[in-house]
Order: C-alpha cells, then structure tokens, then sequence
C-alpha cells in the first residue's frame, strides 16, 4: 500500500474516540498558548535535512500543531500524512492546512489511525512528528511503532509532556499521564540516537509543560 492509498481511506461517519470532545479546547488552547510558534520557531532555527519529496509522519495529529508547523517552516516537496484517532480533530486541522498558501509540491493527506497499529509499510517516512500522543500510550510501544516506519537515517521529533504543577492539572483535564524524564531518555534511546533535548525558554508557554527532543533512527 502506497503512502497516499494508506491515507486516503474513507474516514468512518461515527467517531470512535473520546478524544472528539476535546477537539474544540485543544484548539483553542493552541491558538491562544503560542505552541506552534514555540515549536516553528524550533523548526525555523534547526533546519531538519530533509530530502526534497521526504515522506512525513505527524502521527495524532490532533488539530495540526505539528503538521502546520512543519508546513510553515518548511519550502520543499513533502508528502505529509496526518493521522489521528479523533475524526473531528481531523477535520479541523483539514481546514487549516486548507488555509495555508500553496506550497511547492507539498501534499497532506489525513486518516483515522491508532499510533499504536500505524497503517505503514516499515520504513516508509523520513520524518515523524508527535505531540501530545506518547502520554497516552505504553511508551515502548509507541516509541517502536514510530521507529517501525521510520527509515534508517530517518528523524524523530517529538514534544514529551514534562512533570510540573501545570502538567498535574492538564493530566485531570486531558486523561494522560506524562511519563517520567528518565524513562522517555531510556526508552528514547533504545530505539533512536537523541540529537537534541531542547527546553523552551521559560516566558514561552509551552516551556512550562513540554520540551522537544531530536532522535535519529541508526
């Protein structure tokens, strides 16, 4: 199954997730919060060496921080899929790439997937992306499902949730829990070779919950 054919499947009509009912305070949050700024601006400063046509996962898109990032920062052909269990999460990241001057040659397909059963042949992308999606997973497995279809050189980046009082109130709000500092580290490197943890400066928002880390596949 091709990239595109993977994510071009008829989205069912009834939504499976409960993540649905929070499709409309996520993305009021983010448009409020200045999370996708915090993460572009990332982007913009650490140019990722993507190949021109470079195949790229956001996978839980939600309503398409890291997609929309990327596709602001980034002027080269890509093939993007966005996959989320939230059908109204993708709708609403659907109008806003929509919205979004044409780029060069870049097409974004979205689907209904579980992060954890990605519907990808190994080795399929150059560059995955998630936020906001490791927090409700066992995170070995959802760190080696996003390993399974990254290719051997290929990048991942990915915004883990960071133990703070803000996080113990998003944890009640939003049903994750984040996962420890040390254990994202251990579990991170047994699948990636970490190339950068950054940490957002503090008067950024997105500082006081979540840093970014940079891996590469071996």
């Amino acid at each position: 199954m091709s990239l595109h054919e993977a994510t071009t499947t008829r989205l069912p009509e009834d939504p499976v997730s409960i993540y649905d009912r929070f499709t409309n305070l996520y993305d009021l949050m983010f448009r409020v919060n200045g999370y996708g700024r915090s993460v572009e601006r990332y982007l913009r400063e650490n140019p990722l060496p993507l190949p021109a046509g470079a195949r790229v996962l956001d996978a839980g898109c939600g309503t398409g921080l890291l997609t929309l990032a990327f596709l602001r920062v980034h002027e080269r052909p890509a093939e993007v899929a966005s996959i989320d269990l939230s059908l109204r999460s993708l709708q609403t990241a659907r109008r806003a790439v929509q919205k979004l001057p044409k780029g060069p040659r870049r097409r974004v397909a979205f689907a209904q997937s579980n992060a954890l059963a990605l519907p990808f042949a190994d080795e399929a992308f150059d560059l995955v992306l998630t936020s906001g999606v490791l927090e409700y997973l066992p995170l070995r497995e959802g760190l080696g499902e996003l390993a399974r279809v990254l290719a051997p050189g290929g990048r991942l980046l990915f915004v883990p949730v960071r133990p703070s009082p803000m996080t113990r109130l998003l944890e009640v709000m939003f049903r994750f829990k984040a996962h420890p500092p040390l254990e994202v580290e251990a579990e991170t490197r047994r699948f990636f070779r970490v190339l950068d943890h950054h940490h957002f400066p503090s008067f950024e928002p997105i500082g006081w919950t979540k840093s970014l880390v940079l891996a590469q596949k071996p």
